[in-house]
């Protein structure tokens, strides 16, 4: 008896195994009772509350900053949070990615600040070009990343404006052709995206500027030259065509054109005589 009680193995069932099996056969027999597992779970449930609902785990209030008035009334809207609140009870990651999924946040951070806040800091995105579409009138970031809706182009008269599908993916191109084109700011009207392939310039006196798919803002600089040196968009010309670099065409407006033919003419008249 002794030598068998040596073994480990049986050492090991005596020590460990026989008082696990006595345990689990008094919890299985305690837990037979449907009345006692109910007791079990409820005395669970106000044993995690009562640690939960302590004052210095409680959420009374949310403070965001980083936002306007309006960016902060949509946050407040789509965190319908009732506060107080236990903090056990927030997902810090699902509120953030709530806050980022509205068009004016870039970017978002969530944390519980001392003293019950749930602290949103928010990074708004800069809207820096207005896109008109068959969609309405939408403000675009520098990367094309939609930021909001507003009701008409005069809404924000202060940023340039840009239509045409495709336009809201190429809106680094257009900032460089709108840098290129600062010379003739005070006659530029915007920007049309032409086939999802290429820009036009609109400018005051219904001009317009067709810019190739490659270099356009090379291409602008040439035009801003040439009428620099001879007023050329000053005279009475509808469009500048400079989809062939290599041979750009003018195209008159339709008195001028007549103007051209009748001089023609006269000039072609005297030299019979």
């Amino acid at each position: 008896m002794q030598r068998w009680l040596l073994t480990p193995g049986i050492r090991l069932l005596l020590r460990a195994g026989l008082p696990a099996l006595i345990i689990f056969a008094a919890v299985s027999i305690f837990l037979a009772g449907e009345d006692r597992r109910e007791a079990l779970r409820t005395y669970i449930v106000e044993a995690r509350a009562s640690i939960e609902e302590r004052p210095e785990f409680m959420v009374n209030l949310m403070a965001i900053d980083g936002a306007g008035s309006g960016v902060s009334d949509e946050i407040r809207e789509i965190l319908p949070i009732d506060f107080p609140v236990s903090s056990f009870d927030l997902d810090l990651e699902v509120i953030r990615d709530t806050v980022e999924m509205l068009d004016p946040v870039k970017s978002a951070t969530v944390r519980i600040r001392p003293g019950g806040i749930l602290q949103v800091d928010v990074t708004e995105r800069i809207p820096v070009v207005v896109w008109r579409n068959r969609g309405g009138v939408l403000l675009l970031d520098a990367t094309g990343t939609r930021v909001g809706r507003v009701a008409s182009r005069a809404d924000r008269a202060d940023l340039p404006l840009i239509a045409g599908e495709g336009a809201d993916a190429r809106v680094a191109e257009a900032m460089e052709i709108l840098a290129a084109a600062d010379e003739i700011s005070d006659r530029l009207r915007g920007l049309v995206r032409m086939g999802e392939r290429r820009w036009d310039v609109l400018l005051d006196r219904d001009q317009r500027i067709l810019l190739p798919e490659v270099n356009p803002v090379r291409a602008l600089e040439r035009v801003i030259v040439l009428s620099e040196a001879k007023d050329l968009l000053a005279r009475d010309v509808v469009a500048v065509d400079m989809r062939l670099s290599a041979r750009p065409t003018l195209r008159m407006s339709e008195g001028a054109q007549a103007d051209w033919w009748q001089a023609r003419h006269q000039t072609t008249t005297n030299t019979g005589q």
